[in-house]
């Protein structure tokens, strides 16, 4: 059997640091994670072709090559998936799908696919291969179930182009114990989270580590910190690993902001290399986040909780929401302060948008006010029903407020905010394709740069150079962030 593994492009998204590629010559941020585990559990004696329309381009003699095509996606990749299997069913190409969109709205796709295989893998898999041996393979498999991590191999590492990739990503778990109005984690996987072995953790680092991969992971759990003594128990053998091999890996994660409580949490994972962590800040209005269910967030100084993450060596990425229907008129300039105030410098502010599976999504339908498709980029200027706020005031206030923030001026002071409370554990040594990256950004910014743009960068750059020397390639990388942070904006 000959098997296309085809994963769909991104649009130039917020995380999708489309606009910084060239300063670092690679192509995509991130791999498919998806598809390469998946591709671990096909029988070995198939053949198989990755091809990540990130990377490369689809040519037909791809699809004609294939004696299936299984492709995988999430919601904002819904424009490439409409292309991709219109061009399998011109071709006649049998297409199985599986991933995040499908799962969430199989329907409109039954018609368009041979095969839906659907929720997670290692349930719904093996009775398709199963059924596919005998000849007699159903439509569509699904599962109310939640497997076991135990089960789930390791991914096929070989058939990627590592070098083309910013970063790349593993899973120790799945599922949050939390249950935010607006997130589809707990529809799709789970309120308990489930974590893999701490040997299978070490398993999959020690293979992209023999693969010579150097530089950023990105564990993509749903909530690094949802299940905190299997955690604390998993860190210490994470520490002494790195440490055994001298650090090679930054990671990156995302997590609740209770972490901030657990100063022995914040300690073995700052210990273990963690340095950047993404949290769902949303709002500094309690009645919204009342309203959305994120309790967690209640009740706290959040701008406190940033820093005191940030002094301890872990840089706090941002999501920030407006559209809630508690939010007045005053929500974009609160937004704005919350913001500047907490030094949180990759701050993604988005429209709410009511995701299938959701509780938000059943609330808004049996309110009848679902409107649109939504496309899956939240950051894109658009929403999915009606808000509570005048919808032109909604829309033009959320223009206002993402490009100030990341206006040169307003981005810059968050980043000096930041290199003053941010306290890394360790300097790492410069690689040589950092050293690349920063004369790339010195030229393209600096030297072709406009405007305001290109006098905060120098000043930046020699502001670093003399106040936080230690800093200086977190500062230039934050530079050349918001380059792209500017431009997805710009879109806005």
């Amino acid at each position: 059997m000959k098997i296309l593994l085809l994963y769909p492009e991104y649009p130039p998204t917020f995380w999708s640091f489309k606009y910084i590629m060239k300063f670092i010559a690679k192509k995509a941020a991130y791999p498919p994670l998806g598809l390469l585990t998946v591709a671990a559990m096909l029988p070995r004696e198939w053949r198989l072709r990755l091809v990540d329309m990130n990377i490369d381009k689809l040519g037909d003699a791809d699809l004609d090559w294939a004696d299936y095509v299984m492709v995988s996606a999430m919601s904002v990749q819904k424009r490439s998936v409409l292309d991709i299997l219109e061009r399998c069913r011109r071709l006649g190409v049998r297409v199985v799908a599986g991933g995040p969109l499908f799962t969430s709205t199989p329907e409109e796709y039954v018609d368009l696919v041979d095969h839906l295989v659907l929720n997670e893998a290692e349930l719904t898999l093996p009775s398709f291969l199963a059924d596919l041996n005998q000849g007699t393979p159903k439509k569509i498999y699904r599962t109310e179930e939640f497997p076991e991590l135990s089960v789930t191999p390791i991914p096929r590492w070989d058939l990627l182009r590592l070098s083309k990739y910013a970063s790349l990503t593993l899973q120790f778990s799945r599922g949050c114990p939390f249950d935010c109005e607006f997130c589809d984690i707990t529809a799709l996987y789970g309120r308990k989270p489930r974590l893999k072995s701490t040997a299978q953790l070490l398993e999959e680092l020690e293979a992209i580590y023999q693969l010579g991969w150097r530089g950023s992971v990105f564990l993509v759990d749903d909530n690094f910190i949802g299940h905190k003594g299997k955690i604390k128990k998993a860190l210490p053998h994470l520490v002494r690993w790195m440490q055994g091999r001298n650090y090679p890996f930054t990671f990156i994660t995302e997590a609740s902001i209770n972490l901030a409580d657990d100063d022995e949490l914040v300690e073995l994972m700052v210990e273990a290399n963690f340095d950047r962590v993404f949290i769902g800040l949303e709002t500094p209005d309690e009645e919204s986040l009342a309203e959305c269910s994120k309790l967690q967030n209640c009740g706290r100084d959040l701008v406190a909780a940033v820093k005191k993450l940030q002094a301890a060596g872990l840089q706090v990425l941002g999501g920030y929401i407006v559209g809630f229907d508690h939010d007045d008129k005053n929500i974009f300039s609160r937004q704005i302060r919350f913001i500047q105030e907490s030094g949180v410098v990759t701050a993604m502010v988005g429209l709410l948008n009511a995701v299938p599976k959701t509780r938000l999504w059943e609330r808004l339908k049996a309110e009848n006010r679902l409107c649109l498709d939504m496309s899956g980029d939240n950051t894109d200027g658009t929403l999915n029903f009606i808000p509570r706020m005048d919808m032109e005031k909604l829309l033009a206030g959320y223009r206002h407020l993402v490009r100030t923030i990341y206006q040169p001026r307003y981005f810059y002071q968050r980043v000096c905010k930041f290199l003053e409370q941010y306290q890394p554990r360790r300097r790492r040594p410069l690689q040589w394709d950092e050293i690349q990256a920063f004369l790339r950004s010195v030229f393209y910014l600096g030297v072709l740069g406009n405007g305001r743009s290109q006098w905060y960068f120098w000043k930046m750059l020699f502001r670093s150079m003399i106040r936080y020397p230690r800093v200086l390639p977190e500062a230039m990388t934050l530079m050349v962030y918001g380059h792209h942070f500017r431009k997805v904006a710009e879109k806005v």
